[in-house]
């Protein structure tokens, strides 16, 4: 399924969303390397949300409204270099981002049935571009391809340009980031049985890139065992290709969607408190704030500093709330 353009009439993004950062342009990405380079992105998002418990995959649950997948899209199609995004969902829910596709007008998108783990589910959706069979219609097939979590929104330009120039001096490119707890490994007893060198080590993250040639051979090379039980794509390469990966240091943001971000976003982002000081025109702007975000958030009160009581006590050391003070600063109200 390919998305065409947007339909008048659709859902306007939202004024307040996961960030405008993902995909955002960055000036100190290179424009010039992955522009003249045939650039394509696999989204696999078929898991089914069991470590974070629900009905509902993480990759589909609403962050101010949209699902959390629409954003990973937009981040990558914001992106003018990525010709063709491949989002892998289980058979299950290929209606379902059909239907998002459609209805935020996601473009260059292409809907690929998933495989029962990770690695079948990439595996398929690198087929579109060179097995007739799998797809009604190829697509150009990419020089680099990139390999992203669909439940990572946060990804920057300037990250993917990195991975993707690495990938076509080395062949194969990830992120990675410092190790922020020791790693140990338990023996059979549940006894400690030995701990690794934390500062050797990192964490490997998303976004990688791959030469697609590389990365499709290293996929056809499986044994079904790295296919069912594997979930690093560098190792593959490594392993049936003998390409060792470059791996580049990524930003603190590039973390996975879990339980407690989503604890976040629906209590603590809801949650506003409007601070005012004791002059009156500074207390009807927040009286007016206060009214605003009523419409917009679960939880708002507007108080005075003025006073001095066990509700202002209870506020501060109770709930957990964004703040948002006014006080006057000249003739400005400042915020």
């Amino acid at each position: 399924h390919r998305a065409g353009p947007a339909q008048p009439g659709r859902p306007a993004t939202p004024r307040r969303t996961l960030p405008a950062r993902p995909g955002r342009p960055s000036s100190g990405s290179r424009d010039a390397g992955p522009a003249v380079t045939p650039v394509a992105a696999v989204l696999p998002a078929g898991g089914s949300g069991e470590r974070l418990g629900g009905a509902t995959p993480k990759q589909f649950c609403a962050v101010q409204g949209r699902p959390l997948v629409s954003y990973t899209v937009r981040a990558m199609e914001r992106i003018s270099w990525i010709s063709n995004i491949i989002v892998v969902v289980s058979p299950e829910n290929i209606e379902t981002m059909k239907s998002i596709i459609e209805k935020y007008g996601h473009k260059r998108v292409m809907v690929v049935k998933g495989g029962i783990t990770r690695h079948r589910s990439i595996f398929n959706g690198l087929k579109v571009f060179v097995e007739k069979e799998f797809s009604n219609h190829l697509l150009q097939k990419p020089e680099v391809v990139i390999i992203h979590d669909a439940v990572r929104p946060f990804v920057e330009e300037d990250i993917l340009s990195k991975v993707v120039m690495a990938a076509k001096e080395y062949g194969a490119a990830g992120a990675i980031r410092p190790l922020v707890s020791t790693v140990i490994a338990s023996a059979a007893d549940g006894c400690l049985d030995h701990s690794l060198e934390r500062a050797r080590y990192r964490a490997s993250e998303m976004p990688q890139a791959f030469l697609f040639d590389i990365i499709y051979e290293a996929y056809q090379q499986c044994t079904d065992y790295d296919l069912d039980y594997g979930t690093e794509c560098l190792h593959l390469a490594l392993k049936h290709c003998k390409t060792n990966a470059k791996l580049v240091e990524g930003t603190a943001d590039l973390w996975k969607v879990n339980p407690l971000f989503f604890f976040i976003t629906d209590n603590l982002s809801q949650q506003v408190c409007v601070i005012t000081d004791v002059k009156e025109a500074v207390a009807q702007i927040g009286f007016l704030l206060h009214e605003s975000l009523k419409s917009q958030v679960k939880v708002t009160i507007s108080i005075s500093l003025s006073r001095n009581d066990s509700h202002l006590q209870n506020i501060f050391s109770g709930q957990c709330y964004n703040f948002v003070c006014i006080n006057v600063s000249s003739k400005d109200a400042c915020f």
